[in-house]
């Protein structure tokens, strides 16, 4: 049950922060007197959309933080994102081509009927074969070929090779109970097929607004204080503060950079952080050689090719981009600049990749390399209600670029229109985030870097259409190798290959902070999700 994960601490973030100018509106008079009840409401305000309850539609932050209320998992991660058990009580390879799992007994669906390894295997099933999924969990069940119920609590899964990362991949996904037969999306989001055996049940969900659960006192974990919790969507940054000021919530995430500062100095609400696993980065599009949908020569005129194929110009892109003001005053001391997806002292992680070195003339001459020596026009996408200020940083990056003589347009739009035009390539080069929440590097070259190929489940979130032959072999190699010494080595070769060849342009790695009112106790995680499980009263 050993996980490469768990050899490894997270490097903790610094405790102090740069002063920030501005001031915060007065907690109002209930919410200076009113401690966080026990057996009350918990009442949590995210700044990122929930698109759906299916935990296999869309493997995004908010969704999958919702889904933790709702589901379990075979395989639990910690914080730390350590595996623990869950469904599952153990995992044994019994031979270089099975796993053997044993269930929890004991365990109920919501509807108070039995969980089987019968819901272990109709999981294994639908989760890679979800309609208009915008970027699923297939990748994790790539590697099951068949999965063989023993005993209604123990099922093997059997791959077609050795396959070390099962019990890590697993742990990303949500079980789901067969006898629902919850195929469709929309019977989750209506509550039909939203049936679980997670802490919490599902009340109710209004799509861009907030979702109600209930405690589900037969769960088979601690028992949790608050009878009920209400997950609220507030996109706007001011008003999740004022919120938490007013009252009108107990805990929210994204925490504003600019109110930081303030927060922490007001003795009625803590701040709390820890480093987290997410790089924020810039996803060019691979997917036509023929002319891109925004780049334009200087009069306007549509281009023959398209220039994000170049790695040249992808190097101009890069080397146009001070990733130390974006950290230091787009981000307020919450990101730290990178040139991989991973933090220094995780498993995989290569300290040879460095952060690309600011250099507007070495951009410049690499765009004329690339052939285009008076510069060009491009169009930069990316959200503005899912990542810590990923409006401003578009802005900023806009105008590094525009120093450099590539004129460039901004466009930024919420998080359900961008990811679903994301998901059909309709981008020329997009703002997004991805976080490794496996705490390894299979993660994300499995998931974004693989070519997508839906028969093989490989290449699930690439929706800029990367392919390089090469980083595919290194990618299966190292996660087809058993020793973990072994397969961290080829796991760093992937993420040079992908770097050297930026097959995304990297910016920096989040800071994961949280703000809760006086009463409250919230253990910060590493894959920055909400939940409700990690709040107690104090």
């Amino acid at each position: 049950m050993s996980s490469p994960v768990s050899r490894r601490l997270f490097i903790t973030a610094p405790a102090a922060m740069a002063a920030i100018s501005g001031g915060l509106p007065p907690l109002t008079a209930e919410a200076q007197t009113a401690a966080v009840p026990a057996n009350g409401t918990l009442t949590i305000g995210i700044g990122g959309a929930v698109t759906s309850v299916d935990p296999h539609f869309y493997n995004a932050s908010p969704n999958n933080g919702l889904a933790m209320h709702i589901f379990d998992r075979l395989v639990e991660r910690d914080a730390q994102a350590r595996l623990q058990p869950g469904l599952a009580l153990s995992w044994t390879p019994v031979s270089d081509t099975v796993w053997e799992f044993k269930l929890r007994p004991g365990v109920k669906w919501h509807d108070g009927k039995d969980f089987t390894a019968e819901d272990v295997a109709f999981t294994v099933e639908r989760t890679p074969n979800v309609p208009n999924s915008p970027g699923g969990f297939g990748g994790f069940v790539r590697s099951i070929k068949r999965v063989e119920i023993v005993d209604p609590l123990t099922v093997r899964f059997h791959t077609e090779g050795p396959a070390p990362l099962v019990p890590t991949d697993l742990a990303a996904v949500a079980v789901i109970a067969k006898h629902v037969n919850g195929t469709a999306t929309e019977d989750y989001n209506s509550g039909k097929a939203a049936i679980g055996t997670g802490p919490y049940k599902l009340a109710s969900y209004t799509p861009g607004d907030r979702t109600e659960l209930v405690r589900n006192d037969a769960w088979f974990g601690p028992k949790q204080p608050w009878a009920k919790v209400s997950y609220r969507f507030i996109g706007n940054d001011s008003g999740r503060v004022a919120a938490l000021l007013a009252g009108d919530v107990d805990m929210i995430d994204q925490v504003p950079t600019s109110d930081i500062a303030k927060l922490r100095r007001e003795s009625r609400v803590k701040v709390v952080e820890t480093q987290g696993l997410r790089v924020i980065y810039l996803f060019p599009d691979f997917s036509r050689e023929g002319p891109p949908n925004f780049a334009t020569d200087l009069n306007g005129q549509k281009l023959a090719t398209n220039p994000f194929r170049n790695l040249k110009f992808r190097q101009a892109l890069s080397a146009a981009i001070n990733r130390d003001a974006l950290c230091r005053q787009v981000m307020e001391g919450t990101a730290q600049p990178t040139g991989q997806w991973l933090a220094p002292g995780t498993y995989s992680h290569n300290p040879d990749v460095k952060p690309d070195t600011y250099s507007p003339d070495r951009a410049k001459a690499l765009l004329a390399e690339a052939g285009f020596p008076q510069g060009l026009k491009i169009t930069l996408h990316g959200p503005n209600d899912r990542y810590p200020n990923d409006a401003r940083i578009i802005q900023a990056v806009a105008q590094m670029w525009q120093r450099v003589g590539i004129q460039t347009a901004v466009e930024a739009a919420p998080w359900a229109s961008f990811s679903a035009r994301n998901a059909r390539q309709e981008f020329d080069i997009r703002l997004l985030g991805w976080a490794s929440t496996t705490g390894e590097a299979a993660y994300t070259l499995v998931n974004i870097l693989s070519t997508y190929n839906q028969a093989s489940r490989l290449g699930s979130n690439n929706n800029g259409r990367y392919s390089n032959p090469r980083l595919d072999e290194v990618t299966a190699r190292a996660t087809s190798t058993l020793d973990d010494a072994a397969r961290e080595k080829l796991l760093q070769e992937g993420v040079k290959i992908a770097m050297d060849d930026l097959a995304f342009i990297p910016l920096m790695q989040l800071v994961n902070v949280w703000a809760v009112k006086r009463g409250l106790d919230y253990n910060a995680r590493a894959d920055e999700r909400s939940v409700a499980t990690e709040a107690k009263p104090a």
